[in-house]
């Protein structure tokens, strides 16, 4: 089965559901710390995938990872995906969640990267050619450092790459000499 389909699927649903209770917003930065607790520790999904451990249990951990209450809509959601058998779909469905609400409350994912620590004046300067360029968006940002740049920066807005690095300058340079 298509992998991407049980998830936007469970993520349709669970966008529904979050309206019908006037919590979406909630769920999304549940969503959102499920995702980054799921990147940042490689055992969260061995744990929540070991069968010899209890529904309750899992849930438990889950809620620890999103920072979700019990008996929220995200607890009640995820125990739902785990009765379903569907906890290896649970950080996709999260991701097909925030993708979701991000397109309906008119939010783009923004990411820069920079070779070095940029000051905050400097990344705001990026900001505001960004923001004008979406037309008003919403920014959501986030920032890393990536010294194999060499210099300069990228700039990533949902799937689209602006490459502004020395790296990919020299790449350029370097194939257009082999040719």
């Amino acid at each position: 089965m298509n992998d991407g389909l049980i998830p936007n699927r469970y993520a349709k649903a669970l966008f529904k559901l979050s309206q019908e209770r006037d919590d979406t917003a909630v769920v999304y930065q549940e969503m959102k710390q499920l995702d980054v607790a799921y990147a940042a520790e490689a055992g969260l999904k061995k744990a929540v995938n070991n069968p010899f451990l209890p529904i309750a249990d899992k849930l438990k951990l889950l809620c620890a990872a999103s920072g979700a209450k019990d008996d929220s809509t995200s607890s009640r959601f995820m125990e739902l995906v785990i009765k379903n058998n569907r906890i290896d779909f649970l950080r996709p469905i999260a991701l097909a969640f925030m993708k979701q609400y991000r397109e309906l409350n008119g939010i783009a994912k923004v990411e820069v990267v920079t070779a070095t620590n940029l000051g905050d004046d400097e990344i705001q300067n990026i900001v505001d050619v960004v923001k004008e360029q979406l037309g008003g968006k919403t920014i959501e940002l986030t920032k890393s450092v990536n010294p194999d740049l060499i210099g300069g920066f990228t700039v990533s807005v949902d799937s689209r790459v602006l490459d502004a690095s020395v790296r990919s300058q020299l790449e350029k340079l370097r194939l257009k000499l082999l040719s």
